[in-house]
């Protein structure tokens, strides 16, 4: 069984994020979720416009982190959309990324995740006997001064790191694998995930996986796969390291070597097409079916296809939600 949800970077204007959870809910989504990525627009203010037109789908950030968004204030976050959207949102964590630019320290990540999410599902869930963490902590009595729209939201975590894996397993609902559409990702990543479940008591399987990358779709695949490969020039220094089955080191010293001095367009010319479906979705409707059943296949339970999603953005999801879809609809949750 598979989900399907579509994501959006957090740089338009009020009107553009209205129009396109309008577009985004005539067709079969299951997820809607805005990044919160380093020096955009907070993630906040575009959920809370896109949840009042959106009349099915879940909604969520991909991603907050405790470390510039402290729990406390996660918490009211999350309430707040989950009050707009009446019961559809969730909540996604991550460690976060570039902050050593903005001098935030950002050690001990898999402690400081584990207490950001109780300390948020302490507050929801109305506790009052106080929380003491070695990171955070709320005095006896602290709570919020409103009542949640529930007591629990969906949870998610980001992360292609093991031990965050395994925390994820045993707290999360799910895990998102960010900037990856490598269906082999998943299998190696679910060994940890299955650590935490076992510890949790959970059955080993029950905390999903999200594979999310930059998407172009367009029925020119040519051109679509050509603007992918630029897209993809700008991340791939990030992520193609953190791919444990990716073994190409030659490869990676020449893109870190072209990263360096910010050559995107030789680093473009470097990405082979198996390179380019490790990580993005890129080509016509039939090449990204075709992509999705090889996720499907490799135990991925939700899709997530990121921005720009076209060579015009709305175009990308009309093809998506027309074409793409309607192809799975058998194995839809």
């Amino acid at each position: 069984m598979i989900k399907f949800s579509i994501a959006f970077q957090s740089n338009k204007t009020p009107s553009e994020y209205e129009a396109l959870a309008e577009l985004v809910d005539q067709f079969g989504f299951d997820v809607v979720s805005v990044y919160n990525d380093l020096l955009f627009q907070p993630a906040l203010g575009p959920l809370m416009l896109m949840a009042r037109k959106l009349r099915r789908a879940q909604i969520g950030f991909a991603a907050l982190n405790p470390y510039t968004v402290h729990p406390v204030e996660i918490a009211g976050q999350i309430a707040m959309l989950d009050l707009v959207s009446e019961g559809r949102a969730y909540l996604g964590l991550v460690r976060g990324a570039w902050l050593d630019q903005i001098g935030v320290d950002s050690r001990q990540p898999v402690q400081t995740l584990r207490e950001a999410a109780a300390v948020v599902q302490h507050l929801l869930a109305g506790k009052t006997d106080g929380y003491a963490g070695h990171i955070f902590s709320l005095a006896a009595g602290v709570k919020l001064n409103y009542a949640p729209y529930r007591a629990k939201v969906p949870l998610m975590i980001g992360t292609w790191g093991k031990q965050t894996a395994r925390l994820a397993g045993e707290i999360a609902d799910e895990v998102k694998i960010g900037g990856s559409a490598n269906p082999a990702v998943v299998g190696w990543l679910r060994q940890f995930i299955a650590q935490g479940e076992q510890a949790a008591g959970k059955s080993i399987g029950s905390v999903g996986v999200c594979l999310g990358a930059v998407t172009v779709v367009d029925d020119d695949r040519d051109a679509a796969r050509a603007w992918v490969r630029r897209e993809a020039a700008l991340y791939l220094p990030v992520v193609a390291p953190l791919d444990p089955t990716f073994n190409d080191p030659e490869w990676l010293a020449r893109v870190m070597a072209l990263d360096a001095q910010k050559d995107y367009a030789g680093i473009s010319r470097l990405i082979s097409d198996d390179i380019l479906d490790r990580f993005a979705f890129a080509g016509n409707a039939h090449d990204i079916i075709a992509h999705v059943e090889r996720l499907m296949a490799g135990g991925c339970t939700r899709v997530e296809f990121g921005t720009p999603h076209g060579l015009v953005a709305e175009r990308g999801i009309r093809l998506l939600g027309e074409k793409v879809l309607p192809h799975f609809a058998h194995n839809r949750v």
